[in-house]
This record gives C-alpha cells, sequence and structure tokens, in this order.
C-alpha cells in the first residue's frame, strides 16, 4: 500500500493532455446544433437526430481503438493517431462553416464528423485507462486520480463554450467557423503535449514505459486462437440483432450502437481465458454501465433539447447583456471544478468514520439527484406559455444538481472499470464503459426529437407531451427508476466485487 498522497507527474501529463482534448470536443459541441440550425437551416427534429448519431458514435468506436491497443498498436501510437485525425476532424468542420451557404457544405461536415468519430475512437479509451497504469492495484490514490483526471476533462469542457461562444460573435452564422478552428487548434496543443512528454512521465511504478506496443506471449496468442469461432458467432448474433432493430424501426445507425452494445460484452464474457472470478468482476462492470445508461442519456440533453430551451425559452438577458445560449455549456464544468476537491474531502472525512457510501450507491445518489434537477425545472415552467421566457436561475439549477450527480457518478465508475478489469482487457472494458455512453447518446437523441416544436403535442408510449415540462417529466421518471433499482443492488454487487 502506497501511503504518500504525491501523484505521479505523468497523471498531470495526461491531464492536460485530456484537457485540450475535451477543450475541442465541446467547443464543436456547443456550436453543433446550433450551426446546423442557423446555416444549414436544419429543423430541430433533424438537428437533434443527426446530433444524437454524432455523439452516440462518438462513444462506439473506442470498442475498436480500445481492441488495437490492447492487442497491436498499444495506447501511446493510439492517442497519437487518434489526436491527429481529430484535428483533422475540426479542420473540416471548420471548411464546412466557412462555405456553409454552399451544396457541399453539408458533405464536408460529414466527413469531420466521421474523422471525428474514428479519432476518439482511438484516443479515449487509452488515455482513461493509462491513468490507472499509473498506480499499482493496491494503491489508494487511484480513486483520487480519476477524480484530478476529471478535472482536466471539465476544465476543458468549462473554457471551450464560453471562448468558442464569444468568439462565434455571439452564434452568428459568420462566427461559428472561428470556433471549430479553435477546435482543431486546442486538438492540435493535445496531442503535441503528450508527444513532448510521454517518454519522460508515463511510466509505471516499477519505471518501465507505460502504453507501449503490447508483447503477448504464446499462450495468449493459443487461446486467441481458439477463440476466433467465437467471435464469428459474435458476429453473427450481431447481425441478427441488427436486424431485429433495423425491423423493429430503428435507423441505421442506432440500429448498429444497438447491436454492438449488446453483442460485444458476451463475446468478452465467453472467452474461454477468463477465470471465475475475472467474469464475475466483468459482471459488475457491465451492471454498473448498464445503469449509466439512464443517467448520460438525461444529462445530454445538454447539447440539443437543453439548448433549445435556453435559446427560445430563458431570459439571457444579464445586466443589459445577452449571453449566448452555448455558455450555459459551460455551467457544468465549472461546477464540477469547484466541486470535485470538495468531494474528495467529503469521501475522505466519511471514510474516516466509516460512513463513506459503497461505490455502487454513489452511481445510485447521482440518477437521483438526476431526475431531481429535472424535477425543479419541470415544475418551474409548469404553466408557462411557450413564448414566455423564464428566469436564468431554473436552468442554473438544473445543471448545478447534475453536477452533484454527476460527480457520484462518472470518476466512480472509471475507477471501478479500471480497478476490474483484468490486464489483458483493460482499454477494452474501458471502451465497453464508453458503450453505455454511445447508447445513452443516440438514446438522447431520439428522446431530444420530443421536445415541443411549434406548439404541435407529440407523444411517447402513449403519453401525450404537449409542454417542456412535460418533456422534462420523462427524466424525472426514468432517473428516479433507474436510483431505485440500482440502490436495491448495490450490497450483492459490492460483494461481487
Amino acid at each position: 500500500m502506497v501511503n504518500s498522497t504525491k501523484h505521479p507527474k505523468g497523471l498531470y501529463v495526461l491531464f492536460l493532455t485530456e484537457m485540450w482534448e475535451r477543450f475541442s470536443y465541446y467547443g464543436m459541441r456547443a456550436m453543433f446544433v446550433l450551426y446546423m440550425i442557423k446555416c444549414l437551416t436544419l429543423s430541430k427534429e433533424d438537428a437533434a437526430s443527426i446530433y444524437g448519431s454524432y455523439t452516440g458514435l462518438v462513444y462506439l468506436t473506442p470498442l475498436i481503438g480500445g481492441y488495437l491497443a490492447d492487442r497491436y498498436w498499444g495506447k501511446r501510437r493510439s492517442i497519437l493517431l487518434g489526436s491527429l485525425v481529430m484535428a483533422l476532424g475540426q479542420l473540416l468542420m471548420f471548411v464546412s462553416a466557412c462555405n456553409y451557404q454552399s451544396a457541399s457544405a453539408p458533405f464536408i461536415m460529414f466527413l469531420g464528423l466521421g474523422a471525428l468519430i474514428l479519432g476518439n475512437g482511438l484516443f479515449k479509451p487509452n488515455i482513461s485507462s493509462m491513468v490507472g497504469d499509473l498506480y499499482e492495484h493496491s494503491d489508494s490514490r487511484r480513486d483520487a486520480a480519476y477524480s484530478i483526471f476529471y478535472m482536466g476533462v471539465n476544465v476543458g469542457a468549462m473554457i471551450a463554450p464560453l471562448w468558442c461562444g464569444f468568439i462565434s460573435n455571439g452564434d452568428s452564422p459568420e462566427g461559428f467557423k472561428w470556433s471549430f478552428l479553435s477546435a482543431a487548434i486546442g486538438m492540435i496543443i493535445g496531442g503535441l503535449t503528450f508527444y513532448f512528454l510521454k517518454n519522460r512521465y508515463l511510466i509505471s511504478p516499477e519505471g518501465n514505459p507505460l502504453g507501449t506496443k503490447p508483447v503477448r506471449n504464446v499462450e495468449q496468442q493459443q487461446k486467441s486462437g481458439s477463440s476466433k469461432s467465437l467471435l464469428i458467432w459474435g458476429a453473427a448474433i450481431g447481425l441478427t440483432l441488427f436486424g431485429l432493430f433495423y425491423q423493429g424501426g430503428s435507423d441505421l445507425i442506432g440500429a448498429i450502437i444497438y447491436s454492438v452494445s449488446i453483442t460485444v460484452p458476451v463475446i468478452i464474457l465467453l472467452d474461454r481465458s477468463l477465470t471465475v472470478l475475472e467474469r464475475k468482476r466483468i459482471g459488475v462492470i457491465y451492471a454498473i454501465t448498464f445503469f449509466v445508461i439512464f443517467f448520460w442519456a438525461a444529462y445530454e440533453q445538454s447539447g440539443a433539447s437543453l439548448t433549445f430551451f435556453a435559446n427560445e425559452q430563458t431570459n439571457r438577458n444579464v445586466f443589459g447583456w445577452e449571453m449566448p445560449a452555448s455558455y450555459f455549456q459551460s455551467f457544468n464544468p465549472v461546477f464540477i471544478v469547484l466541486l470535485v476537491p470538495a468531494f474528495n474531502y467529503l469521501w475522505k472525512i466519511l471514510g474516516k468514520h466509516g460512513l463513506e457510501p459503497a461505490a455502487t450507491m454513489k452511481q445510485a445518489i447521482g440518477l437521483a439527484l438526476l431526475a431531481v434537477g429535472y424535477l425543479i425545472i419541470a415544475k418551474g415552467v409548469d404553466g408557462v406559455a411557450p413564448e414566455v421566457k423564464v428566469s436564468i436561475m431554473w436552468l442554473t439549477s438544473l445543471y448545478f444538481i447534475h453536477t452533484l450527480g454527476e460527480i457520484c457518478l462518472e470518476p466512480i465508475g472509471l475507477s471501478i472499470v479500471n480497478r476490474l478489469s483484468p490486464a489483458r482487457y483493460s482499454s477494452l472494458l474501458m471502451a465497453v464503459w464508453m458503450l453505455s455512453s454511445a447508447t445513452a447518446n443516440k438514446f438522447a437523441g431520439v428522446l431530444s426529437t420530443l421536445y415541443p416544436e411549434n406548439g404541435v403535442p407529440k407523444s411517447l408510449l402513449g403519453i401525450e407531451i404537449a409542454t417542456t415540462s412535460d418533456f422534462f417529466m420523462i427524466f424525472v421518471y426514468m432517473g428516479f427508476a433507474a436510483a431505485i433499482i440500482l440502490a436495491l443492488l448495490s450490497r450483492r454487487l459490492e460483494r461481487l466485487m
């Protein structure tokens, strides 16, 4: 057990790299829906659908990046290549915005989105799993390290919408190109930071370089070869599920995301090289992965329906200055940067007195807080006409409470996945964790299409959604239901861990 509270310098290299990557991602995301509506003149429903497909695929491709890193390339090479491809994607978004009035603008935008999706797949699972690799498995600093790393995520997410909202000149059609160019520059800075500092600081507790090309012994190669038939069987299941989802009315991208999210975890779990203990621990990872789907499906409304709400139904006048709608996406990361140290201290104090909640119970609390945030804003806009703008405090309160929930859920989940994953599956299981975000983001886009538009009611499972209050109540019911079930299962999951 390591008693020192000082973290290795490699953690701060990863912190800075991730900070700039998140600056790139959230800077583009803050403008994305508004760009499609204001420049490409898409409807809100179409923009929300494209947004959901993009963010869903962003979290699906880490499965490929994690597999390639674990088996062939290593984490370092994957992170560097991912940085380069994402920078290219942001530059293509810049070109699209420079020519938004031309017929080629949507095509160039989709090329940019494709590069961003692929690059993120190579980058994301490997940098997240590398954080845990800096520590021994028994090191008590691991959870705190992921909280520090998560602050890096949110420093980038905090700065990006503020800067991009400012440089886009109040979300004007002519200003979006500068937001996308800023995102490209941020990604380049992140990649260069990693490239120049990796050899000096990214080392294991034993002093060996981290993330180099994996070396597989003969026994592992034989076990891998014997599982080829299993992979073929898994692919057949994936195709079958794809057909079922497609015939069931899901769009093509949704069918791919949902089918892969179901079949790949099964394929991993059936690997014959896994021990009984490893299977139990992977089962816990799958359980918490399932429940966070509901959290992120509601949370990721910030990039679509909550942006619509901020743009159309929120009074953004602050002392005579109209705040850009994109600025709201900085509220959550600002709160995270301020509150993560307080939560780390809180868990430490509770732990000393034997009162710290179990990891899975913390996640149940996070889901409950998510529901509370939506309940507050649903009551705040209940009975308010669509043309009436409400106080900025309703949306601010929602983001504050959602931040409390996120701190209870996401850093804890990252730590659990890293701690319970077999070494040979560390990046791949981190990618499976991100599959929950893929499913959730696609689901979030589908739910965003239910946002009321032009006074026309919509329906979900026979329930009419006529107002924004009705829409927000969807997430209240979903969040509380998931929180209660996870809380009831918490003790059993802790025993399996």
